[in-house]
């Protein structure tokens, strides 16, 4: 099943523009990176988010969120986000920011 094109177009929307930031297709969705850094991305219908090990219960405790697994090994630190939980441009944004804030804190990755 390909990517939800129209929440890629939602997401990109929500992003504001960074330097290191770019757009990479990955797990049969797109992805979104800064500095090398995954942050968040699109694979089927669900808006996956990298929170972080830190972050990782309490995210996964909201309403319409999962465990990222797309092999059989959950990833840790990060959640899927069912199109309930992003279906408003303010929730996306929120998740997308998120996402971005944890890509930001580490060290960039060389290329």
């Amino acid at each position: 099943m390909p990517y939800d094109e129209l929440l890629a177009i939602r997401v990109r929307a929500a992003i504001s523009p960074l330097p290191g930031l770019k757009e990479k297709k990955m797990f049969g969705g797109v992805c979104y990176l800064v500095n090398g850094n995954m942050a968040c991305g699109v694979y089927k219908d669900d808006l996956i988010v990298r929170v972080g090990k830190e972050k990782f219960q309490d995210a996964l405790s909201r309403p319409h969120t999962k465990l990222f697994d797309i092999t059989g090994k959950a990833l840790k630190g990060w959640v899927m986000v069912e199109p309930q939980g992003c279906a408003t441009q303010p929730d996306l944004k929120a998740w997308v920011e998120q996402g971005l804030a944890f890509a930001c804190s580490l060290p960039a990755k060389a290329l």
